[in-house]
């Protein structure tokens, strides 16, 4: 592949030695090993390019030197709500073996890319939401803290008929390392089936020694919902990829986005819909802001397809810049291969208002004040989207601090 060396010390061995460490069935080490075979045809994830650029650099990542896959450690806390069981992988290997076994790499193909690729064969924590039909759970939560140079993430969210699911993520950096840059890699796979409702929060505040690579989707199922909510404020250089497949007829997704970059951060943030479905509904909605040297890269996607009558998709983005020195694109996309269909998209960019900063300052509030209490209005459209209460606390106490 193009511009990514593997780790010198990643190897079949190694990736044996993890599934045994892990008693883990013959079905998953063959995913593994399958997955490490496809590495060396595999291309990193799809980034925006104009002529002589290319917006975010993948390629310049030293995956020698970041991954250490047999030292991955974690803490991470669950807790679960009646009915539903939140489960580690092992757990739920042992307690539903088949049904993760037909779910793993159902919703992503760990063959997608390098990242995918990677994280499937090396992965050691995760976890596993099991929503049997009918039931309602709401105060599910995953809060996990990275301990290591490298830390791969798989996560499945399984919703049967007619169930709900809310389930609050929240990641973060633990005790220091011996190393310089680490690597955190994250993936989601919701399968939400006929009515079924979930609700995704991710609140990612990593050190910003960290380099994170999130890939979230969604299959959604007739009548179903999947809601998301990703909130980033830490790491270094930051891919999240937050994508819903509106398989179903009547099928309904939004995807809640903010972020906040400082110094040197980079996010990479995209959100993406495919609507397959009669009678889809999509509203996405990002809000960020960059401070210092900061920069962000953002694509939204709404892919109708043929079939797809009688279509809503919606998308809204804003970035607000801070200083002179950050930097911010945005390439919102439509595709429309069905005329029944009714879809907008828009992106904006800019400074803070001049004029609204004088006017509270001749009100005797001081210039920091004022930017301040400017930044956190700009986020209120997107807290108002969120609905569940914990969530928006935490984000905004997130921007809060990282305002003072």
């Amino acid at each position: 592949m193009s511009g990514t060396q593997l780790p010198a010390n990643l190897s079949t061995e190694m990736v044996r030695e993890i599934s045994e460490r892990r008693e883990e069935p013959e079905w998953l080490l063959e995913a593994r090993l399958d997955a490490l075979e496809a590495l060396d045809d595999l291309e990193l994830p799809d980034v925006i390019k104009t002529p002589g650029r290319r917006w975010t650099n993948l390629e310049a990542l030293d995956f020698g030197s970041l991954v250490d896959p047999l030292n991955q450690a974690d803490e991470t806390e669950r807790t679960s709500d009646e009915g539903v069981e939140v489960l580690t992988f092992a757990e739920a290997i042992e307690a539903h073996p088949d049904l993760v076994e037909s779910s793993f790499g159902s919703t992503i193909d760990p063959t997608e890319n390098y990242l995918t690729a990677l994280s499937a064969a090396l992965f050691t924590t995760g976890t596993v939401v099991y929503v049997p039909e009918g039931v309602d759970a709401e105060d599910v939560t995953v809060r996990a803290e990275m301990n290591s140079r490298s830390l791969f993430s798989h996560t499945l969210v399984i919703a049967e008929k007619s169930s709900s699911v809310t389930i609050l993520e929240s990641i973060e950096s633990g005790g220091s390392t011996d190393a310089e840059s680490r690597y955190f890699s994250n993936l989601v796979e919701i399968d939400a089936g006929e009515n079924a409702y979930v609700q995704y929060g991710s609140l990612q505040n990593l050190a910003e020694d960290t380099y994170h690579y999130a890939l979230k989707r969604a299959d959604v199922g007739t009548y179903g919902t999947v809601n998301w909510i990703e909130g980033n404020l830490g790491s270094r250089l930051t891919r999240s990829d937050v994508e819903s497949e509106l398989e179903g007829d009547s099928a309904e997704t939004k995807i809640v986005g903010a972020f906040f970059g400082h110094a040197d951060q980079h996010f990479d943030v995209n959100a993406r819909v495919w609507h397959h479905g009669e009678n889809t509904t999509a509203d996405l909605v990002t809000r960020g802001v960059l401070d210092d040297e900061a920069r962000s890269v953002y694509e939204g996607v709404q892919d109708v397809g043929r079939d797809a009558w009688n279509t809503s998709s919606y998308q809204r983005e804003n970035t607000l810049m801070l200083s002179d020195e950050s930097e911010a694109d945005a390439s919102p996309k439509l595709i429309i291969h069905n005329h029944d269909t009714e879809a907008s998209h828009s992106a904006t960019v800019g400074q803070v208002d001049q004029e609204d900063l004088f006017y509270m300052i001749s009100r005797s509030i001081g210039r920091t004040q004022a930017r301040n209490m400017l930044v956190e209005g700009f986020f209120v459209p997107v807290l108002d989207e969120i609905a569940v209460d914990e969530f928006r606390e935490d984000l905004r106490e997130l921007i809060a601090a990282r305002l003072r």
